[in-house]
């Protein structure tokens, strides 16, 4: 796996919501003039490029999750579920732009963002299913294990396979 971390999202929308969707002090979103078109669509685009990256990074860890620790996978769900709950803010934010009085090129921004949403929340939803894949061999489970189960599961070939053996020098 190339050596590449896992993004930590949430400070980009955490700091995008303080001002394009700011919960006011009963937890409902503020909604936005449609002046906002531009910057949600590039926090809309640069959401779903970012968890398409993570997505295919963390597939090459699928044949070897022992690379990864309970950390970061926990930390990968927390981010991730935080953007899975962003989805429904952007959504609100979109359908009601939809019933305001648009131009022709809003409406079809509006409408393309709507599609790259529903794209986002399908691969973080299998973000999401993957990170719960991956915890089950950590290399904290990994280690968790006795040497007897970690013999039993190499000889009966579920664990992890041994490093190649180096030649004598």
């Amino acid at each position: 796996m190339r050596d590449r971390k896992v993004r930590d999202t949430s400070a980009r929308g955490a700091s995008a919501g303080a001002t394009l969707a700011s919960v006011d002090g009963r937890g409902e979103p503020r909604h936005q003039p449609i002046a906002m078109l531009p910057t949600i669509a590039r926090l809309i685009d640069e959401g779903l490029a970012d968890t398409s990256e993570q997505y295919t990074t963390l597939l090459e860890a699928r044949p070897k999750p022992w690379v990864l620790d309970d950390a970061l996978i926990n930390r990968s769900k927390r981010v991730n579920g935080e953007a899975l709950q962003w989805c429904g803010v952007y959504d609100r934010q979109l359908k009601r732009w939809l019933g305001q009085r648009l131009t022709p090129a809003q409406r079809r921004e509006v409408i393309r963002l709507q599609g790259v949403q529903r794209d986002q929340r399908r691969v973080l939803n299998e973000l999401l299913a993957l990170l719960d894949e991956l915890a089950a061999n950590t290399i904290d489970r990994q280690l968790a294990k006795s040497d007897i189960q970690l013999g039993l599961e190499y000889v009966l070939g579920f664990g992890p396979p041994l490093p190649p053996r180096r030649p004598p020098t």
